[in-house]
């Protein structure tokens, strides 16, 4: 399968079924070693445009991961952004609130994450967390020291959208493209990951009563997300719908789309003018000299 990016774009305005999206499409690789080999290619070009977005000082890049439990997003995230330069790069990983975090804006503590120019930022989880586990567990809002009137479930979570496209709106205006990737697995191969958490001792530490608590909410989890892909998924900070069923293949298709957007920026190195020059060569002279 040739990975076309656009297959996998939520188109602004549509409505998201996610029973009718496949958690699995025919694969991008033929075999094990032609998955290294693709993998490879998309590192190595990733590395190099990497390289020119902290060059030409212009834009960000925010990558957004979202998904069930063990739909592979740290997977996706150590094999994917493996060659990137960890200088221009940063990782965040979002759990529950602190205390601080909680005494401000829902925004907040992910806002402070946001990448400078240059650099590509990694959310894994997001400010979308407050649209989709606050949603299945509104009890979380009682937390959150709403003002009086602003707990109103008919209308909060469209405000959180509001925010949020607002959001997406000023970072894109200031040069911050964002990609949203929502990786999508059934809910028979998540049992089958938790259930290797089980069985493999070195991946015990993943797994916790919590995660199959969870799957209780499984149908209100897709719920909760086609409201949001739906709502939010704009022209500037699309949303994906990635098959995550197979994870090789999940990844085949991210680092596509995350070099689809990158080559969409037209980035060029710096040009050396006239005056430039000169002052390299007069550099040039005084590192000759003996």
């Amino acid at each position: 399968m040739k990975i076309n990016s656009k297959d996998f774009r939520v188109k602004p305005g549509k409505k998201v079924k996610l029973k009718k999206c496949p958690t699995n499409v025919p694969l991008a690789y033929k075999s094990k070693e032609q998955y290294h080999q693709i993998l490879t290619e998309h590192v190595h070009e990733m590395s190099s445009l990497q390289s020119l977005l902290y060059a030409s000082n212009q834009y960000s890049l925010l990558i957004i991961f979202q998904g069930m439990d063990a739909s592979g997003k740290d997977g996706a995230i150590k094999h994917v952004m493996s060659g990137v330069n960890p200088q221009g790069c940063q990782v965040f990983s979002f759990k529950h609130p602190s205390a601080e975090e909680l005494e401000h804006d829902f925004l907040w503590r992910t806002t402070r994450c946001l990448p400078e120019r240059g650099r590509i930022g990694i959310f894994n989880r997001s400010y979308y967390e407050e649209v989709l586990i606050v949603r299945v567990h509104p009890e979380i809002l009682s937390s959150q020291g709403l003002p009086d009137g602003k707990l109103d479930k008919k209308t909060i979570w469209q405000d959180r959208y509001n925010s949020i496209m607002d959001l997406e709106k000023h970072l894109y205006l200031n040069g911050t493209r964002i990609i949203k990737f929502f990786l999508h697995i059934s809910k028979d191969e998540q049992q089958k990951r938790f259930l290797q958490r089980i069985d493999a001792q070195e991946k015990n530490w993943k797994f916790s009563l919590a995660d199959i608590e969870e799957r209780k909410f499984w149908h209100d989890y897709m719920n909760a997300y086609e409201d949001c892909l739906s709502t939010t998924s704009t022209s500037n900070a699309p949303w994906y719908v990635v098959p995550a069923d197979d994870k090789e293949n999940s990844r085949l298709i991210i680092s596509q789309i995350i070099l689809d957007t990158l080559k969409d920026l037209n980035m060029t190195y710096p040009k050396t003018d006239a005056k430039r020059r000169h002052e390299l060569q007069s550099f040039k002279k005084l590192l000759t000299k003996k």
